[in-house]
């Protein structure tokens, strides 16, 4: 069977830190949030009051190929990111055709159309609601939009495979890509959940933060969510050397895994079992590794658990590794989490500098290791791991590489 080489070629971010991927890297190295207080009218007991959220007047700067009868706020976030990514691959200004796809996942879909619909339902009997609602809605309108945009007629999927979708999107289409089913692909995950109903919803899971994001930290009491849209474009490294463009980085290796257990307690032996496999995926042993841009979402249960699993997998190796998390910085944004944690853990490779896991006070002794601390701390390595562990026990390991010679 055909075994391409896979390459990064484009990345494209918009995140509550702003629009780029550069803008988001650099956020997430030196260690400014892009977190901001929200208020919803609609919550009247709302008990938390800051999220990594997109802002109107943000959207409105750099919105691009947007049809706003037509999107919802997770297509436009996906669209603006797809653009950035695209520009840097150099694939802009063709029909890219069959041989490029676009795998493109979203935990939610269209969260701000669902809401503002429901509310109209709901509020006043025979209020118009919209009547474009379901292509809005629906949670593949992302990548259809940017299928349609660049005339990508390949394969288009979309996963929805919760915190995961991101990763296990950028997962399938290296598969694809590695395997020849394609040979370029446009990837990623786009989320955008910050609207009144699903952030009452998470609420009463009881698992946001009234605080502050602390992953690992004794005193973590929970997550902060965040939304935003990180694009990849990845290709064969002969597509991309026949086309002369720069090369960013290699996919080296990817793992899943699915926990087949509890719905929302995660376990670590699925998380070890990803890990695992990205690495015998990629061919590395445990200390080819020097960072890993951990799920971390500074839940009491998460936190535990992926400590356990990265102690498990790296053993004497883990004393010497660098780990964060930067979910303080971008917020959980579940189907788009595992994309923008890529994009900044190629910013850690590309630099050798481990972003900084902010807001940690204290060693948890159930956690039993500190992450990295303070500023960004110099690593000296060839490969780095990004993990995202969803609900439903669904787990996505990716190691990232320097470009080929």
């Amino acid at each position: 069977m055909t075994n391409h080489r896979v390459v990064i070629t484009g990345l494209g971010a918009f995140s509550a830190c702003g629009a780029g991927a550069e803008t988001l890297w650099m956020a997430a190295r030196d260690g400014h949030s892009g977190a901001r207080d929200v208020d919803f009218d609609r919550i009247p007991e709302q008990k938390v009051t800051r999220a990594a959220a997109v802002s109107d007047a943000l959207l409105a700067t750099h919105a691009v190929h947007v049809r706003p009868r037509m999107q919802d706020r997770v297509s436009k976030f996906a669209l603006i990111a797809a653009e950035e990514a695209v520009q840097q691959a150099d694939l802009g200004g063709q029909s890219l055709g069959e041989d490029v796809g676009v795998v493109v996942g979203s935990g939610f879909g269209g969260a701000d159309t669902l809401d503002q619909n429901y509310w109209k339902f709901s509020r006043q009997e025979g209020e118009r609601m919209d009547p474009l609602c379901i292509p809005k809605i629906m949670t593949n309108a992302a990548a259809s939009w940017i299928s349609m945009t660049y005339g990508a007629t390949g394969p288009a999927y979309c996963n929805s495979t919760a915190c995961s979708s991101a990763s296990q999107s950028i997962g399938l289409a290296f598969h694809m890509v590695r395997a020849g089913i394609m040979r370029a692909c446009i990837t990623g995950g786009t989320e955008a959940c910050v609207v009144p109903g699903v952030f009452r919803a998470w609420e009463y899971l009881r698992v946001l933060s009234p605080t502050s994001c602390r992953p690992f930290s004794r005193d973590r009491n929970g997550m902060m969510l965040g939304e935003g849209a990180g694009i990849l474009v990845i290709e064969t490294l002969g597509s991309a050397r026949n086309r002369g463009v720069e090369i960013i980085a290699e996919i080296v290796g990817y793992g899943t895994s699915s926990d087949a257990g509890d719905l929302l307690r995660p376990d670590p032996t699925g998380a070890a079992v990803s890990m695992t496999n990205a690495m015998a995926d990629a061919g590395l042993a445990v200390a080819d590794i020097g960072y890993v841009n951990a799920h971390g979402t500074a839940t009491v249960a998460n936190d535990s658990s992926e400590a356990e699993a990265m102690q498990a997998v790296f053993g004497d190796a883990f004393g010497d590794l660098a780990v964060s998390s930067t979910k303080p910085v971008h917020g959980h944004a579940l189907g788009a989490a595992g994309a923008l944690e890529a994009i900044v853990t190629l910013g850690a490779l590309r630099d050798q500098l481990a972003p900084p896991n902010l807001n940690f006070t204290e060693l948890d002794p159930k956690v039993g290791f500190e992450p990295v601390i303070g500023a960004a701390r110099p690593i000296d390595t060839r490969y780095a791991l990004s993990n995202s562990f969803a609900f439903g026990g669904i787990n996505a390991s990716l190691i990232f590489g320097p470009p080929p010679v």
